[in-house]
């Protein structure tokens, strides 16, 4: 088992990386994202409001004007899961406040023999690998800080993001396949 971080250390990776923050999302959906009201008004209009308002995006905001980056590849299953489409709906707050979404289909991740994990790479010198249970519950984050590990998690980050594809265009190719 691994070790987790004290959760409430969790957010300020956020607020003291140098440089980069990119992370990976391979998951069908996350128990967190059903159990909330903005899911649920989801399935019911097939809109998400603009909630630039959420520490989050305001986070994201402060950041990126410094020149810092963040990152995320969103690995999605053709077709979508519901979970994926709010997903894929719900970051336009996120890409709107400066974070660079992207979004690499399921067969071209096993293609590129993407591993099914959840991370955030900080300045590609540590990571935050996020554990869930079988019913997409998160259970922590382990810190990983070994060389090795990192490497690796360097690579698949740039093979990951090579092949992507920017949110605004995967909107489009997956609302031609509706």
């Amino acid at each position: 088992m691994p070790e987790f971080i004290n959760d409430d250390t969790f957010g300020s990776y956020f607020e003291t990386f140098q440089h980069t923050a990119w992370r990976l999302e391979t998951r069908r959906g996350y128990n967190s994202d059903r159990a909330g009201e903005k899911y649920r008004q989801f399935m019911e209009t097939g809109t998400v409001p603009n909630d630039l308002h959420r520490p989050w995006c305001a986070n994201i905001t402060a950041q990126t004007a410094q020149g810092k980056r963040i990152e995320r590849v969103r690995i999605m299953d053709r077709p979508p899961t519901s979970e994926q489409l709010f997903l894929l709906a719900s970051a336009a707050s996120n890409s709107e406040a400066g974070e660079d979404i992207r979004n690499l289909w399921r067969p071209d991740a096993e293609k590129l023999r993407l591993p099914a994990v959840d991370f955030w790479l900080f300045d590609s010198r540590r990571a935050l690998v996020l554990h869930f249970d079988s019913a997409d519950e998160y259970l922590g984050a382990e810190l990983v800080d070994d060389p090795a590990r990192i490497v690796g998690f360097c690579q698949i980050r740039d093979a990951a993001w090579h092949y992507a594809t920017p949110r605004e265009e995967f909107v489009a190719q997956v609302a031609s396949t509706v």
